[in-house]
């Protein structure tokens, strides 16, 4: 699939939302979005910004246009966005300091009365995320390549990584290593966890300190490359960590099999939750999926949506997930994808220590305990 072709192809999946919602167009301008549309091209200048430097506009007739301005235009026409066909707009920096227009231009662009819709907050527009989020989940071709590539390399480097850790460091020097080895697969964490020793079982949401680990650390990764983002987690322990981390990892892996085998074309979110609650209770562990929440979609955000009792999202044919059930004090993440009646593992650690779990008929490895 060619660059222009992936762009077609999402655009008309736009084009069908549009005339569904009865809207004149759609306003794109979030980094997650803008990478979707666009194929992993990026709109970041100020990453403390949820939107970026231009906004994509996409027309219920079918023309795509970038609205930007005298700042951004050129470098985002020679460096982003060539050969892709998007249609310049451009205006002067001074105008773009009044949210209202951005509106104004696709207005006048659209023509008519129709609502224009939008990815984030505007005067004057319908929302519209949800209904983008809905025909982003259904992953291009194109797409599974590039998230195939992505996991093979961040199971690599973070495995890399972990393997040379050794007691005495502290959380802040091992998410430094950590950042700079994706730095070299062109990556950047957009959620980087380290846990040491007793925080692992304290806090679900370990954030690195200046703790020194000396029994076990956990390394939490959600690691992003052209708008794609793929999330493991892997646990390095002392033969003075607990002596039952095997046992209860084995059993959160289990939880972890349970979810892979349950995810499949047409399923719930809230029967994907169900099926981690039996597997808590089925493992000796009841009530563990009420401590922390499971995982979910990915894609290009770290989870498009999280598994839960009243969740209705349903899982689509070519899809991304990272699950991530956790019993105190460990825990399991992989990413996975869905395809068609497929699943498989993209983020596995060659040579990691593993557990064998059963998925749909088959046996995947899921993430042991390294100790040494």
């Amino acid at each position: 699939m060619t660059p222009m072709a992936e762009v077609d192809e999402k655009q008309a999946r736009l084009v069908t939302v549009i005339k569904d919602a009865g809207l004149g167009g759609i306003l794109l301008a979030t980094h997650h979005n803008i990478a979707w549309l666009t194929g992993g091209r990026s709109n970041r200048v100020d990453g403390s910004r949820e939107a970026g430097t231009q906004r994509l506009l996409v027309t219920a007739d079918g023309r795509r246009f970038i609205l930007a301005n005298a700042i951004e235009m050129p470098r985002l026409r020679n460096e982003v966005l060539g050969g892709l066909g998007f249609e310049p707009v451009e205006y002067a920096w001074l105008d773009d300091q009044d949210p209202a227009h951005a509106v104004a231009a696709a207005r006048k662009i659209v023509g008519g009365t129709s609502p224009i819709g939008a990815d984030w907050p505007l005067p004057d527009t319908t929302p519209s995320e949800g209904r983008v989020a809905r025909v982003r989940a259904l992953l291009t071709s194109a797409e599974i390549d590039r998230y195939r590539a992505l996991g093979n390399d961040c199971g690599m480097v973070v495995g890399d990584v972990c393997r040379r850790l050794r007691p005495g460091e502290d959380e802040r020097e091992i998410a430094a290593t950590v950042m700079l080895a994706l730095t070299a697969i062109n990556a950047r964490a957009i959620v980087l966890l380290v846990g040491s020793d007793d925080r692992i079982g304290k806090y679900r949401h370990p954030v690195p300190t200046a703790s020194q680990w000396k029994r076990a650390v956990l390394v939490a990764v959600c690691a992003e490359r052209d708008g794609l983002i793929a999330c493991l987690s892997r646990i390095v322990a002392t033969k003075e960590a607990p002596s039952d981390l095997e046992a209860r990892t084995s059993a959160a892996a289990s939880v972890f099999g349970r979810l892979l085998d349950a995810t499949h074309p047409g399923t719930t979110g809230a029967q994907l939750f169900d099926a981690a609650t039996d597997a808590y209770r089925a493992a000796g562990f009841p009530g563990e999926e009420r401590l922390h929440h499971q995982g979910g979609a990915t894609g290009y955000r770290a989870r498009e949506w999280v598994a839960h009792p009243r969740s209705q999202e349903i899982v689509q044919a070519r899809q991304a997930f990272a699950w991530n059930p956790s019993i105190r004090g460990t825990k399991i993440e992989d990413t996975a994808l869905v395809v068609e009646s497929r699943i498989e593992l993209i983020t596995s650690t060659p040579g990691w220590p593993s557990i064998e779990i059963s998925v749909q008929g088959g046996t995947l490895l899921a993430a042991n305990v390294l100790r040494v």
